[in-house]
């Protein structure tokens, strides 16, 4: 990669963050708040914290504080959540209570923190224990909710004493790998269905049908936050970085290697209306920065996601007066009766620009790859 290409990324992450400001307006609220508590506005905010504390700039965590402040109120309760809802998704915007109360925050933060934990420790599980993504959705794990809920239960452990948590955590990310993975490729279906009941799984295996490069992304960006909090010494530690350095040499192995991206659907694509998709190649960068900078992998995975960043800001990002923008995110997915996780399903949801879901892990993989080369 050229030199003049490295010295000029350093400078993403504030372009990138300057950029929401500017789209929320001079009140701080436009287009927020949404309409409820949610895992899309819950990332954005958390990028933005993040950006605070590593570029030194309290607009961006004042930001993040002033949205947060919309939901929790007084006595901690948090507006438009449900815990009997047991939705893992309710609980990644959650991830933002413990910068404010590592700021000196008051005690209403800590009581909603008690309150997502509470949904975990009471969460529906397989008979193995493994969480199901919702209570409308049961037995089924899919790779999305390892990031909504797991790096959150992990810090909860840590600042609140309670290590058993961190033991459930290191469960739930060993189980869902041993249940999607396939054997052949080494990459991770999106779902699985223990009862075997749902359209989209397979009766024998249960497992969905191919392998969505969100749903990887999200597993892979839940594996390197959740070790931040999983102790050095804890017995299932190592398991966990080595799941994850596997699963990162199935990835170096569909990497399009013209692009340095990945494909909407992994390893089809040469396939007819596949596309280089957003988010997912987004999401696999920053894992890969964050677990090169902490040395959960080797110094061979720098080139892929060197040549991934590389791709993200030469094929997917444009920038004009009103900022960054990005490009061809896939809109959102799942598994339904009507989303059936077919290569036809996965291609035909809508391609978007400027999506929070990929502007989200945007500034995240930026402030990644600047940390990673600061360090070299």
């Amino acid at each position: 990669m050229a030199t003049e290409s490295l010295t000029k990324q350093t400078a993403w992450s504030t372009r990138i963050a300057d950029t929401i400001l500017r789209q929320c307006g001079e009140d701080g609220y436009h287009p927020y708040p949404l309409e409820r508590w949610a895992y899309v506005p819950g990332m954005l905010l958390m990028s933005m914290s993040k950006a605070g504390a590593q570029l030194g700039d309290e607009r961006y965590f004042d930001f993040m504080r002033l949205h947060m402040d919309y939901y929790i109120a007084e006595d901690g309760t948090i507006a438009t959540y449900s815990l009997e809802e047991y939705n893992l998704d309710q609980i990644n915007q959650g991830k933002n209570l413990f910068p404010l109360l590592a700021r000196g925050g008051d005690a209403r933060y800590a009581k909603a923190a008690d309150t997502l934990a509470t949904q975990l420790i009471g969460q529906p599980r397989t008979s193995e224990g493994g969480f199901w993504h919702k209570k409308i959705y049961p037995f089924q794990m899919w790779l999305d909710g390892l990031y909504m809920a797991s790096p959150f239960l992990a810090e909860y452990a840590k600042v609140f004493g309670r290590p058993e948590l961190t033991d459930e955590v290191a469960h739930q990310l060993l189980l869902v790998e041993r249940r999607t993975r396939d054997p052949r490729t080494g990459l991770l279906y999106h779902g699985w269905d223990e009862a075997r009941e749902q359209e989209w799984a397979d009766s024998v295996t249960g497992l969905s049908k191919n392998f969505w490069s969100r749903a990887m992304g999200w597993y892979a960006m839940a594996v390197v936050d959740c070790l931040d909090h999983i102790p050095v010494a804890h017995p299932k530690r190592g398991t966990i970085v080595g799941i994850f350095e596997r699963m990162c040499h199935a990835l170096v192995r569909v990497q399009d290697p013209a692009s340095g991206l990945w494909y909407q659907v992994l390893d089809q694509g040469d396939r007819k209306g596949n596309y280089l998709e957003a988010s997912g190649s987004i999401m696999f960068v920053y894992a890969m920065a964050k677990a090169l900078r902490l040395g959960y992998l080797s110094g061979g995975f720098r080139e892929a996601m060197l040549k991934g960043w590389q791709g993200i800001q030469e094929r997917l990002v444009t920038e004009d007066a009103d900022g960054v923008h990005l490009h061809r995110i896939c809109n959102g997915a799942g598994l339904s009766k009507d989303r059936n996780g077919t290569f036809d399903y996965y291609i035909s949801e809508a391609i978007v620009s400027d999506h929070y879901m990929g502007i989200g892990p945007l500034l995240l993989c930026a402030l990644e790859v600047e940390r990673y080369l600061a360090q070299e």
